[in-house]
Order: structure tokens, then sequence, then C-alpha cells
């Protein structure tokens, strides 16, 4: 048994989340850890509000509401959101917690001990009209790469290419609007990330080969355009304070460090804030510290979006590079590109695409887990449309997979009652679909193992047509009427692999698995996972297991649902 620490990017606290931020990170990493789990691997799955940071000052003070208060408000909204999706975190934390706190100032004080962070006077952009220094996401303007005209000061969100607020071009307050800003100097800490340059590289190579292209080649960019000194502080009155023991005079002037400083720094934050709740069974430091790791070390798998991976793979591990200590480094980086909607950008302004919390109100988790993760943005930006989404619901989950549940223990109930029939012994057929079965699965488990999702979600719908394939070939319809010993086997042998769809699809749909499972009730249904062996004798449901049938697992949708999607939520490509 392995141990898995999988982690995914924090959510931004300011506001719900769309689509493509669920498929993006915590869904793959979602799917990834139930299927470990099943495969009897020890995982921790850790996840958290990102809580730091400008968008959240500005979105409390809209609110009305001091940073602390907005922000548990949206910690909790967006949690009961990710519950409704059945995201299994083992614990989903925050970034404003103590124990966060508390690793990142040791994290500062080790780097600085150890020469990688230094004080350095700079000029920064003051507002008079606002009365203060604009820390970087304050300051808005055009990017001078690419035209951009709402970049902020930290990074274009178009682009991608990290900023400096000094160098957006016709700046201003994102606070007040006033373009009547000044450069004055102040102090900051600066991380060194240059002289932790060749550090990286030789860490990078070591890993980049493993990791999937869209990963390795954002980070080699990075490193081959140079990585540059980095201010870590901020003018802000809501972050990590820089520690008074430290740094005293940069703590009197109210100075927190930058969000993406210490939002890395939360997955080990929150990892103590699960230990903490249960400190006498849990060891936080076993999982991120190798040192205390022993004999069954730990592999760390983080789920991401492409605008994610230069912190992940250059920025952070340059930090914990720095710092001089066994802290644990991630293994594997996957990532995803852009979720369109109809080719373009999911906007809350515009009224475009559809957010997490609006996807729960009309059709129930299963049907969107299956969708995106079937559909991920893995080897390029991939587009949601009304139309693609209903076709995959109605075809795979609908027809392949609901239909074949419904039409094998309905008509076994109608002709044979409430048991498992008994029937002939297993033939030809059956040992043939055995073998498709055990190959279809050893398929899925190759491409789950292999992080390809797509390339999985195929293979678990092969799996789920060899059933439908079976069933027209047998006709039990037709071999009822002259044989029942040979139709009782092939509902039997059909109800054998709705048992083997419970298991096996329990990652991408656990609602639907559960009620496929609980159809049947056997009297020890501890089933992890299938074996191979399994798979090909399709025996795990004997004859006279009572059964009942399960209410439609998933609904088609029609035209009128399709056209009342798009009238809500807009349905023409993007200009």
């Amino acid at each position: 048994m392995a141990r898995h620490l999988i982690t995914s990017a924090l959510p931004y606290i300011n506001g719900i989340k769309h689509l493509g931020n669920m498929v993006g990170s915590m869904l793959p990493a979602d799917v990834y850890s139930r299927y470990l789990r099943r495969r009897g691997h020890d995982v921790l799955y850790i996840c958290a509000t990102d809580e730091h940071g400008t968008p959240a000052e500005l979105a409390a003070k809209e609110q009305g509401l001091p940073v602390d208060a907005f922000c548990a408000q949206a910690h909790d909204a967006q949690k009961a959101v990710y519950d409704g999706f059945a995201l299994a975190f083992d614990y989903f934390g925050r970034s404003s917690s103590p124990q966060n706190v508390e690793i990142t100032q040791h994290f500062a004080r080790r780097l600085k001990e150890n020469g990688f962070i230094e004080e350095r006077a700079i000029r920064q952009v003051y507002s008079p009209a606002d009365g203060r220094f604009l820390p970087d996401r304050y300051v808005e303007g055009t990017c001078p790469h690419c035209g951009y005209d709402k970049a902020r000061g930290d990074q274009c969100e178009n682009c991608t290419r990290v900023l400096d607020p000094t160098d957006l071009i016709d700046p201003r307050s994102a606070i007040s609007g006033s373009t009547d800003l000044e450069v004055r100097e102040t102090k900051h800490l600066f991380l060194l990330q240059s002289k932790l340059q060749h550090e990286v590289e030789a860490w990078v190579a070591e890993h980049e080969e493993e990791w999937p292209h869209l990963s390795s080649s954002i980070a080699r960019k990075w490193l081959n355009e140079g990585l540059h000194d980095r201010a870590i502080t901020r003018d802000l009155d809501w972050g990590v304070p820089v520690p008074a023991d430290t740094w005293p005079e940069l703590a009197a002037e109210g100075k927190v460090f930058y969000v993406w400083f210490d939002a890395p720094i939360e997955y080990i934050g929150a990892t103590k804030e699960w230990s903490d709740l249960e400190p006498e069974n849990r060891d936080w430091k076993s999982w991120w510290y190798e040192a205390d790791s022993g004999d069954n070390p730990v592999r760390y798998t983080q789920f991401m979006a492409k605008d994610n991976v230069p912190f992940h793979t250059v920025m952070f591990p340059a930090t914990e590079l720095g710092i001089r200590e066994p802290w644990k480094k991630v293994d594997y980086v996957k990532s995803f590109n852009w979720l369109t909607y109809y080719g373009g950008k999911f906007s809350t302004s515009q009224k475009r695409g559809v957010f997490t919390d609006q996807a729960l109100e009309i059709l129930p988790a299963d049907y969107w887990r299956y969708f995106l993760i079937a559909n991920a943005p893995e080897s390029d930006d991939s587009s949601f449309t009304w139309e693609h989404f209903t076709a995959t619901v109605n075809k795979d989950l609908a027809d392949t997979l609901g239909n074949f549940v419904n039409r094998v223990l309905s008509f076994s109930r109608k002709r044979f009652g409430d048991e498992v029939p008994a029937g002939a012994a297993a033939g030809e057929p059956e040992a043939k679909l055995g073998e498709e079965i055990a190959r279809l699965l050893g398929e899925y488990e190759s491409q789950m193992e292999a992080l390809q999702f797509r390339k999985a979600a195929a293979a678990l719908r092969a799996l789920w047509s060899a059933g439908n394939s079976y069933l027209e070939e047998k006709a039990p319809w037709l071999e009822i009427k002259t044989d029942q010993e040979a139709a009782a086997l092939t509902l039997r042998t059909a109800m054998n692999l709705i048992h083997l769809y419970s298991v096996v699809s329990e990652p991408f749909i656990p609602a639907s698995s559960a009620a496929m499972r609980a159809a049947f009730a056997l009297k020890d249904d501890t089933a992890a996972w299938v074996t191979a062996e399994e798979a090909r004798s399709l025996d795990a449901v004997p004859a006279g297991t009572p059964f009942t049938v399960p209410p439609v697992l998933f609904a088609k949708l029609t035209e009128d649902d399709l056209a009342a999607y798009k009238e809500r939520f807009g349905g023409t490509p993007a200009a």
C-alpha cells in the first residue's frame, strides 16, 4: 500500500468558481483520490480556500463586511458547493489559519537565515486619492506585452505574463479608479530566486520527463528566461504578518506576506489543521517532512490549471529548496489547459458560462462530473457547449449506462421476481465477455494510473458499452420464449456487470455508483475494487441475491432543456 499526498490548486476566496475552475484542479484530484483509495492506497487529499490578497479586501469592501467575516462566509459557501459536487477532501482548510501563519513565518525566518531573503528599498505606486501604497493587484492597466486593458499589477490574466505594477500602461487604482498615481520609495522583503536558479533547474531536470508536456514546458520556459528576485511582502491590512521578531521595522509598518508566498505553504498548513483536529491519531509531519516519513515514503501529486504551473514548478520549489529543511516537494504536476464557454471566457459580469452553484441547481453532480472529466482540457483547450453536454449525457449516461441498468433489473424482476435468477452455467459468450471486461478494466486502470482522464473516461464508457453489446447479442427478451434457463443466465451475468460498474465507476459518478451497488442486498459487499480474475468470472452477485430497481439514474435531456439552458446562460460563439 503506497502513501499518496494529493493537493489541488487553492480556489480563491473571491466568489463561486465556474466549471473551468472545477475541471482544472479539484475535480480530477478528487477522481484520482477516489481511484487510489479504491485500490487500497493510503491517500490524503488536501485543499483550502486562498484567502489573502487584494481581491479579498476589495470584495469585502463591496459587501460592507470586515475582511475576516467575508472570508469566513465565502469559505462556507464554497465548501457547500464542493460538498454538492461530492469532492471527498480529507480536509478543506483556510489559508488564513493560525497554522499557515505559523509555518509561513517559519519558512521566512529560515530563508533569511540562509541568505535568501533581503530587505530592499523599492519605488512603489502610491495613490494620493486613496492615501496608501497600492499593492500590485490594486493597480490595473494595459499589459505591455499583449495589450489587454484589464491587466492586474501582478499578472496579466490574458497572456499570463508576470508583471510589476510599474510595467502597466495607463495605470489606475483598482480602489478609486484614480489615475493620479505617484511612485514613492518604501521597503519590502525580496526572495532571492536568482541565487536558487541552478538548484531549481537541477530539481526540475529530475522530474520534467515524467511530468506532462504542459507542466514541463512552462517550467522550462520560466527557467530559460531566468529567475528574478521577487518582492514577497505587500502593503495590505489582511495577510500573514511579517514577524516582528525578525523584521521589526516592516512589522511596525503593517507589512504582510504576498499571497503567492503564503498560499502554497497552506498545503502544509491545511494538513496541520487536519492533524490538529485529532493530534493523537494524525501525524501531519509524516506527510510533509521527509525525515519523519520513515520507511513508507510519500508520492505527492498536484493538480492545477496552466496559469498556476509556474508558481508550483519554479517559485514554491525555490522556497522549499532555500529553507534547507527536508520538506516534501511535488513529484508529479498534473496541469490542464482552459475550459472555454463556446470558445470564449467564462464571465460573471457578462453572464456567460455556468458556475458551479448554478450547475447543481440544474442537474445532479454526477452529470457534471462525468462530462467534465470525459472532456477535460488535457492536451489542448476544450470548449463547453450545451449541445455537446446534452449529447454526452444522453448517449453515455442515459442510454449506455442508465438504460442498461434499468432494463436489466426491470425485465428480470418482471419475469423472475425480486431475486437474482440462477439459470444455466456460463458458456462461451460469458467467457468471451469476461475476457473483454478484464481487458477493458486493465485499460481503464492504466489510463487512471497515468492520469490520462479523457482516455480513462473512454475506457470506462467502453466497459459500459460491452454490457450493452452482450445484452444485444444474447437478447434475453427472445431467449425467454424458448429457454428460460438461458435467459436467466444472461440476466444474472448482466446484473454482475451492474455491480462491477458500481465499483469501477465510483471515482467518476459516486452517487450513481452507490445507487447501483445498493440495488443488490449482498450480505458482505466489501469489494473495494475488481481484480482481473473477478472481472472474468463475473460472479460477485450470486443467484438468489435480493435486488431492487433503483430510480432512473440519468434522465435524458430534451430539446426544451437545451433551449432553456442556452437562454439562461448564453449559447453563442464568443466574439
